[in-house]
């Protein structure tokens, strides 16, 4: 067939980006090298649209045992000769139009990233946004993703141990379903992602290819609309079963000293892995498509560069030891197959039934060589003009703060997630640490050493939508927050930045801004970017989503017995907040959800004051000056005392005496730098003289009581009514809608 600008820009190749290959060629592509560049050159390969902003992160640190890049994960010291291994990435576009499978080969393929490294998963987490939970495609969404979530990872046998959620009506047809995991390896054994010495086998090894995920990643470089469905082949199956024996052959076959490098057969399948081993080894393959293992018969040699069926690895062996390789797979009942040899041209050559049907540059397909890098033009939001103008003076302030705090309490961003996290198996490994003892990361035993890790994934994104630049910052420190409230110190971020259409200057203005509030909080904390993942195009008919960067984070504990945990322990235990109150409400779920207002500015954030409260808190926690710690973040000062009241069904006595900010603000605004912590008597003096010589601002708000909880001098009823509402409100409002079906069924 004539290949033209028109075939070009039906595979989403621009003109100018036509034209480049041609020049990189030296001649026309024919279809199937054309194939390779879409998917190669598209936004979910290239970052052609990122790279440039991701490359001023701070990506050293000197904790890291790999550049920030080079591998699929990025790969931590912890100390005893073991390294943290953990990575999040997004599967937005295929979870929004199957949303089982979507979010099931997400979790997988993130999984693969760990063990393709050498590392043992042992801790995944997730990151979610849906629209509103009283519509029906939302709980169709929901339901579909945290199935899919939990089926995959349940399966798997890797422990679901953390996340966050919110609805906003702004993820109504694109959701975000962003996944991470943690790995554990021992330092010295990483396997590396490189194509080297001429003459070596490459072998593709695990499920057989078929026409499943064919054109993934150039349908998560596209905007979702009404058509988006007829994209479904785009979208991949997931085998849990076959990735659990793939995890431990891979392992087993690491072992024999045999594998010369591995990649995961990921985003854009063949033609990725192929490209980017070659390229990072300055090497080439000559590969025979037709000894690929197929599950469906006639694939033509572009489908089986672009499909990206699930559970499969490029693996270079070391010439000789093939049937060390051979012998592993058979073993687990895997197909393995040696499908080409590593070459030193630096050429892809692909054969199909001894054809050959395409020669590419490995160098100039991949990131960092030869896919093109852009510059877009920037302009400041319109709708900032109406976040400036909010007046906190035009919102009357409420006379009855219970009733707030009853709305607060039941609203699904604030409410209990247990409707979720129950369908997740998360003591799988037995190395997480006591559900029943809650903390504000998840603290998982890294193994087989002594030492925990702190894990978590944060992001508020209307704080990011009202100010890109400083929202970015209260993700990076309340992750960093969080970590230190639960005994640990930060170590390093990897993180998942999902923004609209990066040929919107709007949405470009908000995609730098959070990179450069993102960069400078990363540097202040001493925690890194050692890599992630950038999703473009969460965007449809109706406008972008809230940009949203999710912050995964990862700290250490020398011991899980250092964990610090937020539930109130003791009655009569005093309850104090540390740092500066103000008046505030801006973003706050009050604000947002019950006052209704779409428009205001970040709540109140000092970088400066922030870490000087972690480093003091993180001093008095080791100290054990404390019996509990918990950050106030979403729903105010009120739902913070409440979370920690639960778990134990204790109740408390507070009141804002002295204060003269509003009450509102008080009790329901969201001002950063802040934590709830409480005191056993023995240590109130020592735990007063810290903070004093360390100048913290802090309050006695009450004590810990037996079971009432007493707010202003006025009696707010039993924890346990609370905790009931608490618990139970994302799942009376799924339960009310499956009753209105069935009713409307009748």
């Amino acid at each position: 067939m004539q290949i033209t600008a028109t075939t070009a820009a039906q595979l989403r190749i621009t003109e100018e980006e036509f034209e480049l290959i041609k020049t990189k060629l030296g001649r026309t592509p024919n279809f199937t090298e054309l194939c390779a560049f879409s998917g190669m050159w598209s936004e979910h390969c290239s970052y052609k649209n990122s790279i440039k902003w991701l490359k001023t992160l701070p990506r050293d640190g000197k904790k890291m045992l790999v550049k920030a890049g080079d591998e699929n994960a990025g790969l931590m010291d912890i100390g005893d000769g073991y390294g943290v291994v953990f990575k999040i990435e997004s599967h937005n576009h295929p979870s929004a139009i199957e949303p089982f499978q979507g979010a099931a080969t997400g979790v997988g393929g993130i999984n693969r990233d760990i063990f393709t490294m050498g590392a043992r998963p042992i801790a995944s987490l997730n990151s979610l946004r849906f629209g509103n939970l009283k519509d029906a495609k939302t709980q169709h969404l929901l339901a579909g993703v945290v199935h899919g979530i939990g089926h995959y990872g349940n399966c798997f046998g890797v422990p679901t141990v953390g996340g966050e959620i919110y609805f906003e009506e702004c993820y109504h047809t694109n959701p975000l379903v962003n996944a991470m995991s943690v790995g554990i390896l021992k330092n010295g054994d990483t396997i590396s992602a490189t194509a080297e010495g001429i003459g070596n086998p490459v072998f593709f090894v695990g499920s057989a290819t078929g026409k499943d995920g064919i054109g993934g990643a150039s349908f998560a470089s596209a905007e979702i609309t009404a058509d988006s469905a007829e994209d479904l082949p785009a979208v991949q199956v997931g085998d849990p079963f076959q990735e659990k024996k793939l995890l431990e052959a891979c392992l087993e076959v690491i072992k024999t000293g045999a594998v010369v490098g591995m990649q995961d057969m990921g985003a854009a399948g063949i033609i990725c892995s192929t490209a980017e081993m070659s390229a990072k080894g300055k090497s080439g393959m000559i590969i025979h498509l037709d000894k690929v293992p197929t599950r469906q018969k006639d694939m033509k040699a572009w489908e089986l560069l672009l499909s990206e069926s699930q559970e499969r690895m490029l693996m270079v062996v070391e010439k000789g030891k093939e049937q060390l390789v051979l012998d592993v797979f058979e073993k687990w009942d895997l197909p393995c197959s040696h499908i080409g040899e590593v070459t030193g041209d630096g050429l892809l050559n692909f054969y199909m039934n001894g054809t050959l049907e395409a020669v590419l540059p490995a160098e100039e397909l991949v990131l960092g060589g030869g896919a093109p890098q852009y510059d877009r033009e920037i302009k400041r939001p319109a709708y900032l003009d109406k976040v400036e103008a909010f007046d906190m003076a035009s919102v009357i302030e409420p006379k009855d703060l219970k009733v707030i705090a009853e709305k607060l309490v039941s609203f699904p961003n604030i409410a209990s997630k247990k409707w979720i996290y129950e369908q997740y198996d998360s003591m799988v490994g037995a190395g997480t640490t006591s559900s029943n003892a809650p903390s504000d990361a998840a603290i998982v035993i890294a193994k087989p050493t002594n030492k925990a890790l702190a894990l978590t994934t944060d992001c508020n994104s209307r704080y990011v939508f009202a100010d890109p630049y400083k929202g970015a910052m209260i993700a990076v420190a309340e992750a960093a927050r969080n970590i230190v409230c639960s005994g640990g110190e930060p170590l390093g971020v990897t993180n998942c930045l999902n923004f609209g259409n990066p040929y919107d200057p709007e949405v470009y203005y908000q995609f730098t801004s959070a990179i450069k509030g993102m960069g400078e909080a990363c540097i202040k904390f001493d925690t890194p970017v050692t890599g992630g993942n950038v999703s473009f195009y969460n965007q449809s008919p109706d406008g972008p989503v809230y940009p949203t960067p999710t912050i995964g984070m990862v700290g250490m504990l020398d011991s899980a017995d250092d964990k610090m945990t937020l539930n109130f322990k003791n009655e009569g235990d005093v309850i104090y907040l540390l740092g500066q109150s103000r008046n505030d409400i801006n973003s706050s779920e009050y604000l947002h959800k019950i006052v209704g207002e779409e428009f205001s500015p970040c709540p109140y954030f000092d970088l400066d004051e922030e870490f000087v409260l972690q480093q003091v808190l993180l001093g008095i926690i080791k100290n054990k000056l404390v019996a509990s710690a918990h950050d106030v973040s979403e729903g105010g000062l009120i739902i913070t005392l409440m979370e920690s009241a639960f778990s134990n069904e204790l109740g408390f006595e507070v009141s804002a005496a002295g204060s003269t900010i509003r009450k509102d603000a008080y009790w329901f605004g969201e001002s950063q730098s802040r934590v709830v912590v409480s005191v056993i008597a023995q240590n109130d003096e020592t735990f007063k003289r810290t903070l004093q010589s360390a100048g913290i601002p802090f309050v006695a708000l009450g004590k810990v009581t037996a079971k009432n909880i007493t707010v202003e001098g006025q009696d707010w009823g039993t924890i346990m009514n609370w905790k009931n509402t608490y618990d139970n409100a994302i799942g009376e409002i799924l339960k009310n809608h499956e009753s209105e079906e069935a009713m409307s069924a009748i």
